[in-house]
Order: structure tokens, then sequence, then C-alpha cells
């Protein structure tokens, strides 16, 4: 366990001080604010309104019981069982840690960024993916900026993000299989 905690805290110092430029450190901030991302939300929103119809709407709600289940499983019971200071937090690392936002006071395992982004992604890219083949990658290409962000800036391990992103996967899939199974024509 010694060794996999020391390999996530090299992973750290390579992501969070290695990779530091002035583009990133004003890019990836702010890629983990929901409001950047809100036009993204209300493209969807309309564009699954608009093309899918009622399906559309299931679709959406399906999307926020995807977030609802990864964030409640992530934040409210994984972390607290859990119990892994941020690297921003631990006495341990804090002072190497270059911190571009706040800390923040909770724990770091699992991600709930990670988790949140990760479901979505996984979810509507399984569901676009019939109709555009690259909505897949692109979508896991988005969850996984924003997760490597929250490395970047000094407020989670990698291997918080890969646990999120693995909980999160696992989630946006079931939520899938479920709406393939109860919803696809």
């Amino acid at each position: 366990m010694e060794q996999l905690i020391a390999l996530d805290q090299q992973l750290f110092y390579a992501i969070n001080r290695l990779l530091a430029n002035p583009w990133l450190d004003a890019w990836l901030p702010m890629t983990r604010n929901m409001f950047f991302w809100a036009p993204l939300y209300v493209f969807l929103i309309a564009f699954f309104a608009i093309n899918y119809g009622r399906k559309g709407w299931i679709i959406v709600g399906l999307v926020i019981i995807t977030f609802a289940c990864t964030d409640l499983l992530s934040s409210s019971i994984i972390k607290p069982l859990v119990g892994r200071l941020r690297p921003c937090n631990d006495d341990e690392v804090r002072q190497w840690v270059r911190l571009l936002v706040q800390c923040g006071g909770g724990k770091s395992f699992t991600s709930s960024h990670a988790a949140n982004h990760f479901g979505v992604g996984i979810f509507l890219g399984m569901v676009l993916k019939p109709v555009f083949k690259p909505a897949l990658l692109l979508f896991i290409a988005w969850a996984g900026t924003i997760s490597l962000a929250q490395v970047y800036v000094g407020v989670h391990y990698p291997f918080d993000i890969l646990g999120g992103a693995l909980l999160g996967s696992t989630i946006g899939w079931l939520v899938w299989r479920f709406y393939q199974f109860k919803f696809s024509i």
C-alpha cells in the first residue's frame, strides 16, 4: 500500500508541478467550474428536447439521475469511509502543492468531479454513439480533461481521479443499459 501511495504522490507532483505552464494555469481551473460548461448543458438539453421529443426528456432525466447517483456515492459514502485527505490539506505534502483554486475541506478519494463527469459522459456517449460515432470518445475526453484539472490545480491525487472515473463510468454504463433496455426502440 505504501508503494501505491508513493506512486500516487509521484504522479501528482509530475502533473501538478512538472506540467505547469501559464496556458494550463489559465485554462484548467476554468474547466472545473460548472458555469463554464453551462452553454454545453443548455445545448444538450435543447438538442435532446428538439431531436428526441419525449425520449429526449427521459435522457435529460437520466443524466440528472446519473449525476445524483455518482455524487451521492462518491461524496456521501466513499469519501467518508476512506477518509483520505486532499493533497492541499495533507501536512506531509501541502508544502509541495501548487494550489490554483481553493482547497476545500472535503476528503479526496474518490474525486466527485471525476465520478460525476465520467458517469454523465459515458451515459451520453453511449446514447449518442449510434448516431454520432465519435460521441463516446469526445465525452471521455471531456470528462478526462475536467478530471485531470483536479490534479493539476492541486486538489486531488491521480488515484482519486482513477477511482472516481471507474465509479462514474460504471454508473453511467449501468444507467445507459437501463435506458437501452427500457426505452430503446
